[in-house]
């Protein structure tokens, strides 16, 4: 935590600015300053929060009429700094910061609560992945949904969905046990009309209440691709830009990530486990080894709504420029990148540290 006489250049609001609009700010500021009027206002600690669970990575400064018994919550909440103004007394803020050692709940800084220090001091993340392994070889999807969820473990877990062809699948049996954990929607700017149609549409059936909407930066937007044409001549850079680098910034203080993928889809793909290491992350795997034919069974069995480009042929469905429709009876994969050698996105491959168990 930082410690300021002034507030540096940035964006500034009250805090009893909506969300959206702050969202808003935040969206192109490197800086945002949020000001209180009162110590006994907590919207600006709840601002903070949620825009760092929503993968805001820029500097968040609080000034105004704040209390050094306050400081910790303050950096909990995800702020950087504090505009302590002329006289105050900067040792009883940095006293107060350092008052507590230990804490009980997961917030925005990088503190482990005591139940998460007692479950690592048992058990490396190797050691968690191959257990976890262990324990579901015989179970279904929804015993490794269960088993990613479970409380001793101190995970915080997201959804990865493309609310895609399959997506209903994941995405129910993950409401059927908790509909508010949160659902990371990398919206690229290039998705069809009918996917954001859709996930609005299933989010509401399924009672989702934490869909977050995880847009690529917009100067880096500006930067690399200012004609919206990347995906033309280089699709890699593409989704980079547009998934990749988005999605990194939207796990902050996220480290189990669940998807929707299986063994049939892709060679890269065909020796999933229930639970990976990747990237330094857990990766939940729910539905590694169902077929086409069990999706298509859960689709009827739970009544679920389909894309609505399902029915014109699309199997896989991902940004219009790289999404085609597939011949009956064809791999749905090959509506992805037709006619190129690319297979994946990206944001399941890169530097796998393993996969055990």
């Amino acid at each position: 935590m930082q410690w300021l006489d002034t507030a540096p250049e940035g964006a500034r609001l009250p805090v009893t600015t909506p969300l959206e609009e702050v969202e808003a700010a935040a969206r192109d500021a490197g800086v945002l300053v949020l000001e209180f009027d009162a110590f006994r206002d907590g919207r600006g600690f709840s601002l903070a929060a949620v825009l760092r669970e929503r993968g805001y990575r820029g500097r968040l400064i609080a000034e105004g009429r704040l209390i050094p018994d306050q400081a910790r919550h303050l950096r909990r909440s995800g702020f950087d700094g504090v505009v302590l103004g002329p006289g105050a007394d900067i040792e009883a803020w940095r006293r107060m910061d350092a008052a507590f050692s230990a804490t009980y709940q997961l917030a925005e800084d990088d503190a482990a609560p005591i139940w998460r220090r007692r479950t690592l001091a048992r058990e490396t993340p190797e050691a968690v992945v191959k257990r976890l392994n262990r324990d579901t070889q015989d179970g279904n999807a929804e015993d490794i949904l269960c088993a990613a969820l479970d409380p001793s473990l101190g995970l915080r877990p997201a959804i990865l969905s493309s609310f895609g062809a399959e997506a209903g699948v994941l995405l129910s049996l993950a409401a059927r046990i908790d509909p508010s954990i949160p659902v990371i929607f990398l919206d690229t700017g290039m998705h069809f009309l009918q996917t954001l149609a859709y996930r609005k549409a299933l989010s509401e059936r399924l009672g989702l209440t934490d869909v977050r909407l995880v847009t690529p930066d917009a100067g880096e937007r500006c930067d690399l691709d200012p004609d919206e044409d990347l995906w033309r001549a280089d699709p890699d850079a593409c989704c980079d830009l547009r998934k990749v680098r988005p999605l990194e910034r939207a796990l902050a203080g996220i480290d189990a990530v669940i998807t929707g993928r299986k063994r049939h889809q892709t060679l890269d793909r065909r020796d999933l486990r229930p639970f990976e290491l990747f990237q330094g992350r857990i990766r939940v795997n729910p539905l590694h080894d169902w077929s086409e034919e069990q999706v298509e069974a859960w689709f009827d069995a739970e009544d679920l709504p389909r894309h609505p480009l399902f029915d014109q042929g699309y199997r896989s469905i991902g940004c219009w420029p790289c999404t085609t429709v597939v011949k009956a009876g064809e791999d749905g994969r090959l509506g992805r990148w037709s006619g190129a050698a690319k297979t994946e996105c990206g944001i399941h491959l890169g530097r796998r540290t393993m996969a055990v168990g």
